[in-house]
């Protein structure tokens, strides 16, 4: 084909592709003709889009496979590996940071809300004498050295290069954002363990003693925990060579974490990966026909780019369950953004969850109210009649109880890219198909991350399910 005249053609492709994209109709219908075999047909009739013209069409708009993944220096790495699975950065020392991301559920645990400090077991099985719960759902940790905003209201972000927004403010030193190597990422460890809830605990040990808002000093409280055990002193020695340990911070231990989590969480031989760079026959019939409808629907606009998140807040009609966050007048609710902005406009908005290993990182929205993936398909299909009838008999006995009468509310916030979608089962059944398509098949065993021991001696979790 001339060379012009190709050119011409995919750009009236990508034209009328994105006309049905911002339409109230997303169903469209398939453009693509497989063959027997499983190949895309190169001789498909007028309008119909080859595998290739659909990689085209999908880099074309921001689309592409993962980014290579910073290098972590492997002292630094295996420091932060001891790190994330050690319950001694717990108050009582019975709860770690892979508490509720474990290996074994895809760096999350299975769960819809967490259960943190104070639980018993593990995964979908963990749970709390007092029947205790955390506001949110345990987000997995696949790619984030790319997100700018991490936590579902974004209260960690990267603003400029070499400098965090964080909920501690002034707190973290210009010395301690110097200890940030990876951005956003590095700086996430600070804050589960000053958590009451998640890791530090109500009372029975020094850090519960702390005022909540004194963060620097349950910071040093658990550095002197550190220091107490020469093994860690060692790591520390060998992971930042160019100080002593008592010139280090817990902004350098969290650094650590997030590099172990950027390493850990690397995941980039997807299906769509190997289809991005090149590789016609990387998807079945299926999941390209998927991967064409996908691209076709308001979905894309904001699950898209390499992580197919557009690293941003919406508010998608999620019902709210759960402890909440002490928003409203029940004290139970769940403001999203808001808590971090203030601004009124950004209530009930949440981060847009990446897609990739999608398959594997249940349940779903920012209170886990969703268990199957599907269904939290179905519920972008007229979000708002799907809220107003949201049953809570679906939920976990224990959280059956929790939802609140806020759907009206939430309405009012709704995004309005969602009015008017309506899709059809069979629309649905593509986009499951595509999404099968972002699994990387190395996120499904990873217990290799789990070390047979930490340094304070401590039982690390289980390494099965």
């Amino acid at each position: 084909m001339d060379r012009k005249l190709a050119v011409t053609r995919c750009a009236l492709l990508v034209c009328a592709l994105t006309l049905v994209a911002c339409s109230d109709k997303p169903d469209a219908p398939s453009l693509l003709a497989p063959t027997r075999d499983g190949t895309a047909d190169r001789a498909t009739p007028p309008g119909a889009l080859t595998a290739e013209q659909v990689r085209t069409l999908a880099l074309s708009r921001g689309f592409a496979p993962v980014p290579t993944n910073p290098r972590v220096r492997p002292a630094l790495m295996k420091l932060g590996q001891a790190l994330a699975f050690d319950p001694i950065l717990g108050g009582n020392r019975n709860v770690a940071c892979t508490t509720c991301h474990l290996p074994a559920f895809a760096l999350g645990d299975a769960k819809p809300l967490s259960v943190g400090e104070g639980g018993v077991g593990f995964g979908p099985a963990r749970t709390h004498p007092n029947g205790t719960f955390i506001a949110r759902n345990a987000p997995p940790f696949f790619n984030l050295a790319t997100m700018r905003h991490l936590f579902w209201d974004g209260r960690v972000e990267l603003t400029t290069p070499g400098h965090v927004n964080t909920p501690a403010g002034t707190q973290i030193t210009p010395a301690m954002q110097r200890s940030f190597e990876f951005g956003a990422i590095s700086a996430i460890g600070m804050f589960p363990v000053t958590s009451r809830a998640e890791m530090r605990g109500l009372s029975g040990n020094e850090l519960a003693a702390i005022p909540d808002d004194d963060n620097p000093a349950i910071w040093r409280g658990l550095m002197h925990r550190l220091g107490e055990i020469p093994e860690y002193r060692r790591m520390f020695r060998q992971a930042y060579p160019d100080r002593e340990f008592e010139q280090l911070t817990f902004a350098d231990a969290a650094n650590a974490i997030g590099g172990f989590l950027v390493d850990a969480g690397y995941s980039a031989n997807t299906p769509w990966d190997r289809f991005l760079r090149g590789n016609d026959r990387a998807l079945t019939p299926s999941q390209l026909d998927g991967a064409n409808t996908f691209l076709a629907l308001k979905c894309s606009t904001c699950h898209s780019g390499a992580l197919l998140s557009d690293d941003d807040f919406h508010d998608v009609a999620v019902a709210q369950i759960g402890p909440g966050e002490g928003d409203g007048m029940s004290l139970h609710d769940d403001f999203g953004r808001m808590r971090v902005t203030g601004n009124v406009g950004d209530r009930y908005r949440f981060r847009t969850s990446p897609l990739r290993n999608v398959e594997l990182t249940g349940p779903y929205g920012h209170d886990g109210s969703f268990t199957s993936l599907r269904a939290f398909v179905e519920h972008y299909s007229e979000s708002d009649l799907k809220l107003l009838a949201f049953d809570p008999m679906t939920l976990d006995p224990s959280l059956r109880g929790t939802l609140q009468a806020t759907a009206p509310d939430i309405l009012l916030q709704r995004d309005p890219l969602l009015a008017g979608v309506v899709l059809t089962p069979d629309v649905v059944d593509k986009l499951m198909a595509y999404m099968s398509a972002l699994t990387d098949d190395g996120a499904r065993d990873l217990s290799h991350l789990i070390p047979l021991r930490v340094p304070s001696g401590l039982p690390v979790q289980p390494a099965r399910k």
